[in-house]
């Protein structure tokens, strides 16, 4: 069961309810008037009040009229859209039991339809899908613009949990649906919209938190308390099992299920990358798990709960776990001893860090990278002992990523791709004699583009690699986009382009029409392990800013790009990346794109899920973090008079996690003080790039076209 992913996105998610409250009339760019701590933009942050929704329309109107006007729009646009919607691109699956899941979107599931096909029908190559639920007609008869969150389902999967959210922001309503009778059970559990999480323990109880009103949410805008609910009660008889510290960043019920029985556990949050585990007896009663803080659990199987460590740890038996290492531990229902002791499956080496990690009935199956490169191993328990993991035969010089591993049976699907090879996804029966099943049809010639991967010296010597990606045989400068993220331990392995939070199909958009892309792997980012992401944390955040600019540099000092012809692009952190980039070195650069930034970083902490981040930014209310973080904050340091390069701004109004007050206030200040500034604001998508595909090809098209027009690609 992969549940990495899932942790990680609770622990990212959050949510702002916007004042909807309108001053007396609007405030011009540049006008001296000021609110009550002397910052004439903040009524920006009021996302839905008339006056801040009217300035969105006049910013959206000027940007549409300058980008979307532009012939390279719709150009981009189609090849993109094209791309989201053609029918061979594969449906991702999620194995259960004798079943593949798949969420898919085309043309004529715009909104998108939760379906299911056998094992066997899916590894055929041309799966009898049976539909579920189907998003289009729930939004037409309801009359409200759902979108898909995921699901949770008992062992015998005749009930689920079924998460919408109104816009694609992380706050949902979750209903209880029969997938039999594709129908929403009447009088069934039910939880109104909030940041919830809720899982069944049995088919008659589950374990859920939400917003119970004032106090049960905290500072980071999650629930703090977890409750029991048995099926018959009012929600008011819930029983409470847990309740974090209103200081802690939250709390969330994860239960698992295997052929083992059933594990329900509490992971409650002090800070972004600390947990306190917790096992949930049937009658409630809470027994923690003894692992270190910053353990982050990534799976389970046979009742061994499966770890990696962002530190090394002593354990009481005086063992010494290494940094990084992935190790097991057995659950308190499955203990032998009172204390049982953690067992390594895998310490990673020098230039090492652990991907993906998903564990099965069978096996626990690990992405392993070396230079930014993958490979997986498989490794066994049997008769209360772990065997050395096995290698799997895939390609290498790209990434592997485990698409699915099966909790109930032996199969598991891994894919790899690279940035000239389309996404294969390989079949494992359990032999691990893994077997090609599915392929996305090639996007253009790889003889056209040539791949390298370079690597220079930060600012204090570090060695960073990128990778840079240009027409095969193309000499001297081309216009260049550099990408970038660097941070919360995500790292940017080698992909397709078919990924809308990354550069999307930029090879067909950008490289074969005579531009090159570039990939940095900087500090902050888990390229390298733990040790890479600790690397730029607070008081060294300058680090990761300090790593792009050299890459940028670096790019520049080889003649591949020069200053008139260079861009860069960043969402969320990386939105805070390339603004923080602009401001420092505007002198490397030639068009910026900000997508979803984190910007006013002094005040980050009071909007979305800002409160929740301290671990990786720090706190701005501590005197000395904040004399720090001023120094680099963009919005802080943005100067009239000052020279910088055009920027576009996008953002979406329902992103509950960032918001896009940092995006608005950013644009009004640089506008005001002069500087060329384009904005733009979609109604929906959450904190992500659209909710639909034509959403998200308009995101990219808007990106390309403006980097085009400001970076001389013809």
């Amino acid at each position: 069961m992969r549940i990495r992913n899932l942790i990680i996105a609770v622990a990212a998610a959050g949510a702002l309810a916007g004042a909807s409250v309108a001053l007396a009339r609007p405030i011009a760019p540049g006008s001296s008037q000021k609110t009550a701590d002397g910052d004439p933009y903040l009524w920006l942050a009021k996302i839905h009040s008339p006056r801040a929704l009217a300035w969105v329309r006049q910013q959206n109107a000027i940007s549409d009229r300058v980008l979307k006007r532009d012939p390279a729009y719709r150009a981009h646009m189609n090849t993109i859209l094209g791309m989201l919607n053609n029918p061979a691109r594969i449906a991702e699956p999620t194995l259960r039991g004798r079943w593949v899941y798949n969420f898919w979107q085309d043309p004529t599931h715009v909104r998108g339809i939760w379906r299911r096909a056998s094992i066997a029908s899916y590894d055929s190559g041309h799966p009898a899908w049976h539909t579920l639920l189907d998003l289009d007609a729930l939004d037409k008869q309801a009359h409200k613009d759902w979108v898909w969150k995921g699901a949770d389902c008992t062992r015998a999967f005749d009930q689920c949990l079924v998460r919408l959210s109104p816009g694609g922001g992380d706050a949902v309503v979750i209903r209880e649906f029969d997938p039999k009778t594709q129908k929403f059970i009447v009088n069934g559990f039910k939880l109104s919209l909030a940041k919830s999480q809720a899982s069944y323990v049995n088919r008659n109880t589950i374990l859920f938190a939400t917003n119970f009103g004032p106090g049960s949410m905290t500072p980071a805008s999650y629930p703090r308390i977890i409750k029991l609910w048995h099926r018959g009660e009012p929600l008011t008889a819930a029983k409470t099992v847990f309740e974090a510290r209103p200081t802690d960043m939250g709390a969330d019920p994860i239960v698992l299920h295997g052929p083992y029985g059933t594990i329900s556990l509490i992971i409650c949050r002090p800070s972004f990358f600390k947990a306190d585990y917790y096992d949930v007896a049937d009658d409630g009663h809470l027994i923690q798990i003894k692992v270190p803080e910053d353990a982050q659990l990534v799976g389970v199987t046979n009742g061994q709960l499966i770890f990696t460590l962002q530190d090394a740890w002593k354990t009481p038996a005086g063992a010494t776990l290494a940094q990084g290492a992935l190790f097991a531990v057995a659950a308190p229902g499955f203990a032998k001893a009172s204390t049982p002791q953690p067992v390594v499956l895998y310490t990673p080496g020098t230039h090492e860090a652990i991907g993906d990690v998903a564990a099965g009935r069978d096996a626990v199956y690990a992405a392993i990278y070396k230079d930014v490169t993958g490979q997986v191993l498989a490794f066994h328990y049997a008769n209360g002992r772990w065997r050395k993991g096995r290698r799997l035969t895939l390609p290498t010089g790209g990434s592997t990523t485990l698409a699915s591993v099966n909790a109930w049976g032996p199969q598991a699907y891994i894919q790899f791709e690279s940035f000239t090879q389309p996404p294969t996804l390989y079949f494992d029966d359990g032999s691990h004699q893994v077997k090609a099943i599915y392929a996305l049809p090639e996007r253009f010639n790889p003889k056209l583009v040539s791949v390298a991967q370079h690597w220079v010296k930060s600012k204090d010597g570090t060695k960073i690699p990128y990778f840079l990606i240009r027409p095969a045989g193309a000499k001297g400068p081309l216009p260049t986009i550099l990408y970038g993220y660097g941070g919360f331990q995500l790292s940017l392995f080698p992909w397709y382009w078919d990924d809308g939070y990354r550069p999307l199909d930029a090879v067909k958009n950008w490289v074969l029409k005579g531009g090159a892309i570039a990939v940095a792997n900087i500090r902050g980012g888990g390229e390298f392990g733990p040790a890479w992401h600790q690397a730029a944390l607070k008081y060294h955040r300058q680090r990761a800013f300090d790593d792009f600019e050299a890459v940028a540099a670096d790019i520049e000092h080889h003649d591949w790009s020069t200053p008139k012809m260079l861009g860069i692009v960043g969402a969320s952190n990386g939105g805070l990346l390339v603004s923080t980039v602009m401001v420092q070195r505007p002198d490397l650069l030639a068009a910026v794109v900000c997508q979803r930034p984190l910007i006013d970083m002094l005040r980050y902490t009071h909007y979305g899920a800002g409160a929740s981040w301290e671990g990786e930014y720090g706190n701005p209310a501590n005197p000395k973090m904040r004399a720090y973080i001023r120094r680099y904050s963009p919005f802080e340091n943005v100067k009239a008079g000052v020279q910088y390069p055009p920027v576009l701004f996008i953002t979406e109004t329902s992103d509950d996690r960032v918001t896009p007050v940092f995006a608005r206030m950013m644009a009004a200040k640089m506008e005001a003080q002069g500087h060329q500034v384009l904005f733009n604001e979609e109604a929906e998508g959450g904190h992500g790039p659209g909710s639909t595909h034509a959403e998200e090809a308009n995101y990219w098209a808007l990106t390309y076209t403006f980097f085009q027009e400001h970076l001389g690609l013809k």
